[in-house]
């Protein structure tokens, strides 16, 4: 007996059309960018950033007097901490506003987004000059930047949870004359705060690799220095500085990961 051949399906046009516009896509892209060749120093810059990258300084790692590794890196724990903190606090009230079933009248919500929307579409780095212009350079104005502009992104998120709530025990509690705080306190937050704290630090690591790329231009944190040692070719300070950040990183990462688990 003849086993049935079950007939492949054809690949529609369609298909062939969207591999075909993203391939449109992709010279255009490539076309714009412009290619002067290739210096004839670049063997020897690449050469010496290599060496100094695996031969850090390991003598930047703590200075008795000025700027050190640990300071930069401290300041920029301590400037993601305070924008995540403000940003989280702002973004409670902001969530509820733009929520839709937290209002009868849907201008409301509606205009809660569109604030929401508006402020993501400042980067860190604009409101960083922004802030530096307004408070002067200095840690202030990252901490500013970041809590300013994470408000776009958690107040989404905040709001989108907030929607999705189950709506059994709000009935419940007005069904029994509860008010409008009372339904908020018993029923809505105890439901979100796991998700709101879990967002929360998600964009806390977020904040970590952007408060470092403030310093860049004087907002304080490892920047800084950073931004100092490439512009002076101190490779060996570069490589030791890269290190900081990336152990720093991957440890946040990690003890961030293993809470968000054990609240979602």
């Amino acid at each position: 007996m003849n086993p049935i051949m079950i007939p492949k399906p054809k690949r529609s046009s369609s298909r062939w059309l969207i591999y075909a516009a993203l391939l449109a896509v992709y010279v255009w892209a490539f076309s714009g960018i412009p290619f002067t060749g290739i210096k004839e120093t670049a063997g020897q810059v690449v050469e010496s950033i290599v060496t100094g990258l695996f031969a850090p300084d390991w003598d930047f790692v703590y200075l008795p007097e000025g700027e050190d590794l640990l300071r930069g890196l401290l300041d920029t724990l301590a400037i993601s901490i305070l924008g995540t903190v403000i940003s989280a606090a702002v973004s409670i009230p902001f969530a509820f506003w733009a929520a839709a079933n937290m209002s009868r009248f849907r201008p409301i919500s509606g205009s809660g987004r569109v604030l929401l929307s508006f402020v993501r579409t400042f980067p860190e780095l604009v409101m960083a000059l922004l802030f530096i212009k307004a408070v002067g350079p200095g840690s202030f104005a990252g901490v500013l930047a970041l809590g300013i502009h994470s408000v776009g992104m958690l107040g989404k998120l905040f709001a989108e949870e907030v929607e999705n709530i189950d709506r059994g025990p709000s009935e419940a509690l007005m069904a029994s004359g509860a008010n409008r705080l009372q339904l908020l306190w018993f029923a809505v937050l105890p439901q979100v705060l796991p998700s709101f704290l879990s967002y929360t630090l998600y964009r806390f690591e977020i904040n970590v690799r952007s408060a470092t790329i403030l310093g860049f231009i004087g907002a304080g944190g490892i920047g800084t220095p950073l931004i100092f040692a490439l512009s002076t070719r101190h490779w060996d300070r570069v490589g030791i500085i890269l290190l900081g950040i990336v152990v720093m990183i991957t440890i946040i990462d990690l003890i961030s990961g293993a809470v968000r688990k054990k609240l979602v």
